[in-house]
């Protein structure tokens, strides 16, 4: 069974950081490019980074480009998001997933919260 588990998320004033981590489990984590992804209310879930199954190659989507950076320790399990100079507009809950999603894996998410 395909699992992933987010945490990291919380309430930040405009200007902050921080690093969201997502735990991998039921699949073999270096095979799979992982994507990060948010959901905002009222809109669809979207694709904000990836990064592919070695994490060499690392991409952000251009209204988080320079601000978002996806990374990942296969030993872990683990890929993470560290995201700088947060804007209120990143208000969301984040998820992971493989990239592309595998389906019906989706986690809870975790809150990220951006206001002063």
């Amino acid at each position: 069974q395909v699992q992933f588990v987010e945490s990291g998320g919380g309430l930040v004033q405009p200007g902050g950081s921080l690093r969201l981590s997502c735990v991998a489990s039921g699949i073999i984590f270096r095979f799979y490019a992982m994507g990060w992804y948010r959901q905002a209310p009222g809109k669809q879930r979207e694709l904000v980074a990836d990064i592919s199954s070695s994490g060499g190659s690392a991409n952000a989507v251009d209204s988080v480009k320079d601000r978002f950076t996806a990374f990942r320790d296969n030993a872990k399990n683990t890929v993470y998001l560290q995201m700088n100079s947060l804007k209120p507009e990143d208000t969301a809950v984040y998820y992971c997933n493989t990239q592309p999603p595998t389906r019906g894996s989706w986690g809870q998410g975790t809150q990220v919260t951006v206001s002063s």
